[in-house]
């Protein structure tokens, strides 16, 4: 019978977690994050308010809770390679230094001082209010490296602060679940009235290290598990049943040890994990297997945490707090600002990070709301509260710290994101760097098709018997030579030189002109991800020459007809800036009969077509036709024109 109820449980919960992700989805569109939208719909869904997910069934399902945990502590261990960060490590160690130590410092204090205004607490025993001030100042320090990633990755930061900030968020969450299994016990022990003598620390010393010795164990377990020639899925399921099994031993070490030694032996598991994952991480040649297991696994592990966790919460209690929790938000900015100071002073860093060193940490998601669940767990007459206080304070530091970290990231200047295109006419204009055979094959056969091409070259070139475009030379290729061609006034820049001098072009282009298109001629195929991230379009000779032969083996009439060598035909790219297209069906628009539309394409992504799509400003259609029916359509695209 109770395995019946169990089952109906995760049935009736499954369908909640995947309307919550559904909804959490749309609410991202609106610049809600992710993990909000779970807590919210899962608060709305929970016994406090809808009741689609009753109390009985929060508890019932407690090991999906563990599972998740488990994997959150894994996926924080598997951020920390230490190669990685070996470079700054100085300015790492001061700057952990200060956003563990002050920050947990003058939280505790404030909130112990502070504790008469906060209702859960106010009317508690001096040492309680202590244990709960210090637990609330441990989860203050918690971050979310994944939030980080993203930041960067979307940013395409690198550099010193950007280094420090990856840096220090890792280890700080490693850190931080140290912190959780010494303040735990502590808090515990005050919560209890327990003596806090030597035995007391000799005994927590023993289940640190215990912990850390299961964790290594644990590790290689790991280790073997994905060593095996299984599916992945397989080997996912493995991960999440390891992650489970550490909380059925640390139960059952704590149930037989009470009987055993009159004391129980208590040991964390999610430092267990933790350090699970740093052993396969760092010593191991499974990191990146490890990593991606990881990565298939935690969006489906996510849902159901953040989901089961809003569905926790009250939605009455939540109301009562949500002033409280505003107030420890702004402590914990402060207490951040000034740790992020000693950082900076402490580790002989910039003074230009003095003042917003603190940025990149605000951030918090899984294992902050994972000590947050555990303390409400243990604690079950003020937990609720405690954690419903957590959480407001985690939706506001989700909806507050990316936008910080980016501006941060911006002012110290090691964001690289794209210059922003500017809106032009079509000009046909085209800059081809590099000098050579190709490239002025290349530019006459431009000029044949009515465009306007310029070649760049910091060599001595003659130019006597060049008549048809303009060459032109430079010193060198720095930014300021760049700017001086205006190259955001042009269509398409090609680049025809050694990969190292097309991607040193190509970075700068990207990040300060701003011009549409940056078609690049590959030498190797390594070089070719790091084109790929800067958007270019990559032209590989070797592996194009056989894509031209195939084409013309399997279809001679598109080969021909796309290389031009069809007389009287031709094809181009067109984009919608005329507002009365915007809207209209494909095969609405009044186009000649010898015209064909080829593909649509649609911010960066090609996408099927049909005559029923409706067409958006910023599309760029291809068309196949009649040399004199294109020119004649072209002008209706643009502004202005009617169809």
């Amino acid at each position: 019978m109770e395995l019946t109820t169990v089952i109906i449980f995760i049935v009736g919960f499954s369908i909640v977690a995947l309307a919550a992700n559904q909804i959490a989805l749309f609410l991202q569109k609106m610049k809600l994050p992710l993990i909000s939208g779970l807590i919210i719909t899962g608060l709305i869904a929970g016994s406090s308010m809808l009741n689609f997910i009753t109390q009985d069934a929060i508890e019932k399902l407690e090991f999906l809770n563990q599972m998740a945990l488990a994997i959150i502590a894994f996926a924080a261990g598997s951020e920390l390679y230490l190669n990685e960060l070996r470079s700054r490590m100085n300015s790492i160690r001061w700057m952990i230094v200060g956003q563990l130590v002050i920050t947990f410092a003058l939280s505790s204090l404030a909130i112990y001082y502070l504790a008469a205004y906060i209702p859960f607490m106010a009317d508690l025993p001096s040492k309680t209010k202590i244990a709960i001030a210090i637990l609330f100042a441990t989860i203050f320090v918690a971050r979310s490296p994944s939030s980080a990633i993203a930041v960067i990755i979307e940013m395409r930061a690198n550099g010193p602060f950007t280094k420090t900030a990856m840096g220090v968020t890792v280890i700080k969450d490693v850190l931080v679940i140290i912190l959780f299994a010494v303040s735990f016990s502590v808090a515990k022990a005050f919560i209890n009235n327990e003596e806090i003598g030597f035995l007391f620390l000799l005994n927590l010393l023993f289940e640190l290290l215990l912990s850390f010795g299961l964790g290594i164990g644990f590790g290689k377990i790991l280790q073997g598990m994905i060593s095996l020639q299984l599916n992945s899925l397989f080997k996912a399921a493995l991960i999440l049943l390891l992650g489970y099994s550490v909380y059925l031993l640390a139960y059952y070490l704590k149930i037989e040890t009470a009987e055993l030694f009159r004391h129980p032996i208590l040991v964390e598991p999610l430092l267990i994990c933790i350090v699970a994952s740093f052993v396969v991480t760092n010593y191991s040649i499974h990191r990146i297997e490890f990593s991606d297991l990881l990565g298939k696994i935690s969006p489906v592990i996510f849902i159901i945490f953040f989901t089961l966790t809003g569905a926790s919460l009250s939605f009455q209690i939540l109301i009562t707090v949500f002033g409280v929790a505003l107030a420890l938000f702004f402590l914990r900015l402060v207490a951040m600002f000034f740790g992020g100071i000693f950082g900076v002073y402490a580790a002989k860093d910039d003074k230009k990070y003095t003042f917003i060193s603190w940025m990149p940490y605000i951030t918090q998601a899984g294992v902050a709301l994972g000590l947050a669940t555990i303390i409400a767990n243990e604690f079950p007459a003020w937990g609720n509260a405690f954690e419903t206080i957590v959480i407001a304070i985690i939706i506001l530091n989700q909806l507050i710290g990316p936008p910080l970290f980016k501006w941060s990231l911006n002012i110290v200047k090691e964001s690289h994101l794209r210059a922003k295109m500017p809106a032009l006419e079509t000009t046909q204009e085209v800059v081809i760097f590099g000098i050579e055979s190709q490239s002025l094959a290349l530019a006459h056969q431009l000029v044949k098709h009515e465009w306007k091409p310029r070649l760049i070259s910091v060599d001595n070139y003659r130019t006597d018997d060049i008549k048809d475009f303009e060459i032109i030379q430079l010193e060198a290729f720095t930014l300021e030579n760049l700017l001086k061609l205006e190259l955001e006034k042009t269509e398409a820049v090609v680049l025809m030189m050694s990969d190292s001098k097309n991607y040193e072009i190509a970075e700068l282009i990207y990040e300060h002109c701003g011009t549409k298109e940056i078609i690049v001629r590959l030498n190797k195929r390594e070089h070719f991800e790091k084109f790929h991230k800067l958007g270019a379009l990559i032209i590989e000779p070797t592996t194009a020459i056989v894509s031209l032969l195939d084409h013309f083996v399997r279809s001679p009439n598109a080969a021909t007809l796309l290389l031009g060598m069809d007389e009287g035909q031709d094809t181009i790219d067109v984009e919608i800036k005329n507002e009365d297209i915007h809207g209209m069906r494909l095969r609405e628009l009044r186009i000649p009969t010898d015209i064909i539309v080829l593909s649509v394409r649609r911010d960066g992504h090609t996408i099927i077509s049909h005559g029923y799509t409706r067409l958006r400003l910023g599309d760029i259609i291809t068309f196949v036709g009649a040399e004199k029916s294109l020119s004649e359509i072209m002008p209706w695209f643009d502004t202005g024109t009617n169809t």
